[in-house]
């Protein structure tokens, strides 16, 4: 799940105010932006006095072209679902020393064991760009494959959604996450890797396919997420005022996304706001660097309404807390920002009561886009977990993961 939720309605409001006979869903989505933008409203009021409208697009423009984030990328592949969306994914692979191209060593005349790699889920309204730090720090270190979720990034919209109107479950996503497996990792060892929906989705794969599990998973790590319950979070917000939007919103969000063009104009009508709201909902630090913030924006930004619309009721329904048995004898990294307002690291620490051996890291100053806040940690405990597997040999060198902070080092 992501800060989308609260983008949401935003989008509603600016939308349903440009068209006249929507008045009726204007006063819903007036009421429910008031309550979740409350909590950005200073920040953005305090930017507005300070900085210009112009100088702001500006900054926005030149963060665009020049942010580095996100620029990886590896060798394309796609794979097909089973209602035939194309999935999207790229695979990092280690080169053999001297050469130039990924090959197979043979061992008395047979092929040497695949490779460990580690699969990459990305959370509601990103894609796999999310994980830049970390994929730029395991590159040569380790094979990778990095996926975009059905709707999201590169990735075809869900034909079950678009043909049939079936509803987005996590188990849908799950199974998408076997076809990507099935695709780009045909053999040898897996470490899974989820952010939010990520990790969510690594849980369904668990329920419907454990012997997958059993046979070839052999580290997880699940960041930022929850197993269930997410009906009870409230955003930061008092009790009141997120119950109001969870009566306005499934609705409010139905009716818009069947309007996707107006709300996108609403949404580029008030840049300044969504940036307010998304950097609260994402980061937990001040001195978040500017061109981190824009990153977060710009995936989240590239989100249709219609989509934010067909996922967001997926969230209430999950509950799979019983399928964190099949990690149980697993390596697992448990990791959370203490200061996550979508998934609370309380649902992280409630994962690891399940999970007795698993490691729990809860990252001080943090909010729900850890990796990106604060890479050194993610990387580090991510490398930790993947040399604990044997994906990577002791004393590997694991490449420089970057700062998202403006602060300097003293």
């Amino acid at each position: 799940m992501s800060e989308s939720s609260a983008e949401a309605v935003v989008a509603a409001a600016s939308a349903a105010g440009a068209a006249g006979n929507w008045r009726r869903a204007t006063g819903i989505a007036g009421v429910a932006i008031g309550v979740v933008a409350a909590g950005a409203a200073a920040g953005v009021a305090l930017e507005r006095m300070t900085v210009g409208r112009g100088m702001r697009q500006k900054a926005r423009l030149a963060l665009d072209s020049a942010g580095p984030f996100g620029a990886l990328r590896g060798t394309p592949g796609r794979a097909y679902a089973d209602d035939g969306t194309e999935l999207y994914y790229e695979v990092d692979d280690v080169e053999p020393e001297g050469g130039t191209a990924p090959r197979r060593r043979r061992l008395f005349g047979r092929k040497a064991p695949a490779p460990v790699t580690v699969v990459f889920s990305h959370g509601y309204c990103l894609n796999q760009d999310s994980w830049h730090f970390q994929r730029a720090a395991l590159r040569g270190v380790v094979r990778t494959v990095h996926w975009d979720q059905r709707s999201h990034g590169r990735s075809g919209r869900g034909h079950a959604q678009i043909e049939r109107d079936e509803p987005v479950t996590i188990d849908r996503l799950g199974r998408d996450l076997r076809t990507v497996i099935d695709a780009a990792v045909p053999e040898g060892p897996i470490v899974l890797v989820g952010h939010s929906m990520g990790g969510m989705t690594v849980m369904a794969l668990a329920a419907q396919f454990p012997e997958l599990v059993r046979d070839r998973v052999v580290a997880v790590a699940l960041v930022g997420t929850s197993s269930g319950r997410l009906g009870e979070v409230n955003f930061g917000l008092p009790v009141a005022g997120v119950n109001a939007v969870r009566r306005v919103l499934p609705g409010v969000l139905k009716a818009l996304g069947q309007q996707a063009e107006l709300v996108e104009r609403g949404r580029r009508a008030t840049a300044d706001l969504f940036a307010g709201v998304i950097k609260r909902y994402s980061f937990a630090t001040r001195d978040v660097d500017p061109a981190i913030a824009r990153f977060a924006e710009r995936m989240i930004e590239g989100t249709p309404i219609d989509v934010v619309a067909e996922f967001y009721p997926a969230f209430t329904e999950h509950d799979k807390a019983e399928a964190l048995a099949h990690f149980r004898d697993l390596p697992v990294l448990v990791l959370a920002g203490v200061r996550d307002l979508v998934t609370p690291s309380e649902h992280s620490e409630a994962i690891a009561g399940r999970l007795p051996d698993a490691e729990l890291v809860l990252v001080p100053d943090a909010g729900h886009l850890v990796m990106l806040e604060h890479p050194e940690v993610v990387t580090d405990r991510l490398a930790d977990l993947l040399t604990r597997a044997g994906a990577v040999p002791a004393g590997a060198t694991v490449g420089g993961y970057g700062s998202s902070s403006t602060a300097q080092p003293g």
